[in-house]
């Protein structure tokens, strides 16, 4: 099971704002902590805003911040609602021509939603709270940025 980049980035954007002592930050401040394209981390920010997940406020001494119930959050629950991908693989247009000529009799798609499930079951009891430094002195140190499609 491979995350999206997406779902990457927002899972970054959490952990930073959940550093004890980090308060509110700007989505470019986001953004330059974890070596991600601002734009990336600026959609991920409204993303976690509309799930409940972060607050944010606008204006010049305005940035995101997590919200009280944040911490609590399930971090399967939270990577359900984030991973917009129907399938783990794409059984309708293999070569762009047709659907995949196995599609009708194929239980390959079956089989990896369960296990898909199966993953996101396991991190259900697991909180964000279980994902997070605990002291400011535990960094988020620079990760490499997942390369989508040849682009990064």
């Amino acid at each position: 099971m491979k995350l999206s980049a997406f779902t990457d980035v927002c899972l970054r954007t959490v952990m930073v704002l959940a550093t004890p002592g980090t308060g509110q930050l700007t989505s470019r401040e986001i953004a330059d902590s974890v070596g991600v394209p601002y734009n990336h981390v600026a959609k991920a920010v409204l993303e976690l805003r509309t799930l409940g997940i972060l607050q944010v406020t606008r204006g010049r001494n305005g940035g995101a911040a997590l919200s009280s119930q944040a911490m609590d959050f399930s971090l399967g629950g939270l990577l359900r609602k984030l991973d917009k991908r129907t399938d783990i693989v794409d059984c309708t247009d293999h070569d762009a021509q047709s659907n995949c000529p196995l599609s009708g009799n194929c239980r390959l798609r079956a089989v990896f939603r369960q296990a898909r499930e199966a993953f996101y079951a396991s991190l259900d009891p697991l909180t964000i709270r279980d994902i997070c430094p605990t002291s400011a002195a535990e960094p988020i140190t620079l990760l490499p940025f997942p390369t989508v499609r040849g682009i990064s």
